[in-house]
């Protein structure tokens, strides 16, 4: 059994990459910080998914290209491995990204002035995709219990009225870190089914689920789910491959297939490249082995953060993930205002972290730390925050 190395620090500048090339525009031109925010992993892309674009980059040309049998295979085995759950390869279609794939169904299934429910604090995206849509924004904030969050079904059920038309749902929860039991789900379905609401769920972060945590695909916990939901799902987090744009979308219900799928063939969004189907179909007929040693080094980094706050910054808590490699910190206890509290990070730590605030209602007085690193890289950011501490 190979045994992969996670400790290797990859030189990832002068990659026009986002989370180093593109940090000092996002944080005010400020130089030198260490990057802990954009939802990429500084782990090298595995070897089997490198070779296998490798071996297609030996054909010299690159046309025009369909999604062939193992891609789809790929997909459905891999499907039924991780979830035990039975899809089925009319069910499945190519999209450019999770984003612009919940883009595309708002666009199909709603017209503006439609009210679109998310759960905040949740995944910047789904609000302010639908905003630039001119679609109104309803919050079914989640709500805290014992340092986990959990759905307000009481609260959804007095939001909804008859221009509710989609809710956008976070499967596992971004940034909370929750994996959503069967029962959680199957609850939501019933109740979007009830009043006639179209669950998009993201599952981008499924794979990386830790034990004894399982996720539930949202469409297989309940016939209502399937009859009422589209999924979207990827390799792109799990395996470092987010510049390949990999998603796929799963429809099981017939009518909202072909509604979505024709909306999506009118304009090719279903036509995916040929490095997006070779990479898919090496993550999930390769990856097994790789995804749980991955999986093992990021729980253990989530511990380490964990153990050194604690330890050393009490002040600053940790939501501990039941799945992703991202950190939801809970730093009320500071009683700063946000600004302020973001200013702590940058300016006087040296972190690049995500700004609570972005998420939503609830994300005030909290930061997102990306753990999908080599151990140094989270030593120096414990360190740097902990001299910040001390200097006071």
């Amino acid at each position: 059994m190979k045994q992969y190395n996670f400790d290797e620090i990859i030189e990832r500048r002068g990659t026009d990459c986002v989370k180093y090339d593109g940090m000092a525009e996002a944080f005010g031109g400020k130089q030198g910080l260490i990057p802990l925010w954009v939802a990429d992993m500084d782990f090298a892309t595995p070897d089997f998914i490198v070779e296998a674009l490798k071996r297609r980059c030996e054909h010299p040309i690159f046309g025009y290209t369909f999604a062939n049998d193992a891609y789809y295979e790929s997909i459905l085995s891999w499907l039924e491995y991780k979830y035990e759950w039975k899809a089925e390869r009319a069910w499945l279609t190519y999209i450019p990204g999770i984003v612009k794939g919940i883009a595309f169904a708002l666009q199909c299934f709603t017209r503006p002035g439609d009210r679109v429910i998310i759960q905040p604090p949740v995944y910047h995206p789904f609000r302010l995709v639908p905003e630039a849509m001119e679609r109104e924004v309803v919050y079914n904030p989640l709500k805290l219990i014992n340092g986990r969050y959990e759905m307000d079904f009481a609260q959804l059920e007095e939001i909804i009225d008859p221009r509710c038309k989609i809710l956008i749902l976070s499967n596992p929860h971004n940034p909370g870190g929750v994996v959503w039991s069967r029962e959680t789900l199957a609850r939501l379905a019933s109740i979007c089914a009830k009043h006639h609401i179209l669950v998009l769920s993201d599952e981008i972060h499924a794979e990386l689920t830790y034990p004894p945590f399982r996720h539930y695909p949202f469409a297989s916990v309940s016939d209502e789910a399937a009859r009422s939901s589209i999924s979207f799902m990827a390799p792109s987090k799990t395996f470092n491959i987010a510049g390949i744009v990999s998603s796929y979308a799963i429809v099981p219900d017939d009518k909202l297939r072909t509604t979505f799928f024709r909306f999506l063939e009118a304009g090719e969004f279903n036509a995916g490249t040929i490095f997006a189907y070779e990479a898919t179909t090496a993550a999930y007929t390769q990856g097994a082995e790789w995804l749980q040693q991955m999986r093992a080094y990021v729980m253990d980094n989530v511990r380490y953060v964990n153990t050194y706050l604690q330890q050393h910054i009490p002040q600053i808590k940790a939501y501990l993930p039941e799945a992703s490699f991202l950190v939801w910190l809970d730093c009320r206890d500071l009683n700063l205002p946000q600004e302020e509290l973001v200013k702590l990070f940058t300016d006087r730590a040296g972190l690049a972290l995500n700004d609570g605030s972005m998420f939503g209602p609830g994300g005030e007085g909290h930061m997102r730390l990306n753990v999908g690193c080599p151990r140094s890289t989270l030593e120096k950011a414990m360190s740097a925050l902990e001299k910040v501490f001390n200097q006071k």
